[in-house]
């Protein structure tokens, strides 16, 4: 039996995650903020995400975490735990899931930005160029949302914007403990470092909450944010930073839109959901063109330097 690659298995596990995601944009806002504000929301997400994350860390992964470490997965735990999150819910709460995807896919650009500022990443013209069309294409989307028809919001995307650059600062970091620790031990940590941040304000929101208005699709929806958007997904993700680099990482969320435009367009022209069908427009395709094109030269392959593991668990 042949057996797979581990940076095969790194990009299929990076498939999976931004299918999770991509899908994630409308299924998450189905039941916002009817059923549950966005708060209380993350709030059970990082709760719940925490204790399955440490429960295979105490029974699989005995490994101790240098003090001088701490605060890198702190920072980890605030920007890729707390307010990615947070801002993410809030802002997908107000805005299209379809400008929601498209914003999201400037992350790579940020990593970018990040990577070479933290991790003295080379930037070459290609990435300029790449660069300087994904922020255009992202900003005219923010711009255009404040007048667009449909579930468009310029708060909500430019809430969106600043979790895109919340989630790329986070992948930069973290990528610089992969090499020392195991991908448990580190999510672990940055799980229970964002759960603390989140705490002072999401349990009086979580305790406020009326789960008696609850019906079986509000917890179908908030399974699937917890156990695939949140624990699969981060899983898969951390796994992948193991064997590829952030900038290879960051790449594949330009995958998110089109999974983001066929389930809109199945709601929209399926089953005649017109706030939906608003969504979908000749400037929000050419928006979507924008970023990933800026995205692709970004993301270039002779550009991505492949790295190997070097993890070597403590005894």
């Amino acid at each position: 039996m042949t057996l797979i690659k581990s940076t095969t298995k790194a990009h299929l596990a990076l498939l999976g995650a931004n299918i999770i995601y991509g899908a994630n944009y409308l299924i998450s806002k189905g039941i916002m903020p009817d059923k549950i504000a966005p708060t209380p929301f993350v709030f059970i997400r990082l709760m719940i995400c925490v204790t399955l994350f440490w429960g295979i860390k105490f029974f699989l992964v005995k490994e101790r975490i240098e003090k001088k470490d701490l605060l890198k997965l702190a920072l980890c735990g605030l920007f890729g735990g707390c307010l990615n999150q947070t801002l993410f819910f809030h802002g997908i709460n107000l805005t299209s899931p379809i400008d929601a995807s498209i914003i999201t896919t400037a992350t790579p650009v940020i990593v970018l930005i990040f990577s070479y500022i933290i991790l003295k990443e080379h930037i070459t013209k290609n990435k300029i160029i790449g660069i300087s069309l994904a922020a255009v294409g992202a900003i005219f989307l923010i711009v255009y949302g404040n007048k667009a028809a449909g579930t468009s919001s310029l708060l909500g995307n430019v809430l969106v914007l600043i979790n895109a650059c919340s989630y790329g600062l986070y992948l930069v970091l973290v990528k610089t403990l992969m090499s020392k620790y195991h991908p448990i031990t580190v999510i672990s940590w940055v799980f229970l470092f964002g759960f603390i941040f989140l705490l002072p304000i999401g349990l009086p929101s979580f305790l406020n909450t009326n789960f008696s208005s609850f019906d079986t699709h509000t917890y179908l929806t908030i399974g699937y944010v917890v156990i695939f958007t949140t624990f699969f997904a981060y899983l898969f993700n951390i796994y992948a930073l193991r064997f590829v680099s952030p900038s290879v990482t960051s790449s594949y969320i330009y995958l998110q839109p089109v999974v983001s435009f066929i389930l809109v367009s199945i709601l929209a022209y399926g089953f005649m959901q017109t706030q939906y069908a608003q969504d979908i427009n000749l400037i929000k395709i050419l928006s979507c063109f924008l970023v990933a094109g800026g995205v692709y030269l970004v993301s270039k392959p002779e550009n991505i330097k492949v790295t190997k593991p070097s993890y070597n668990p403590k005894r």
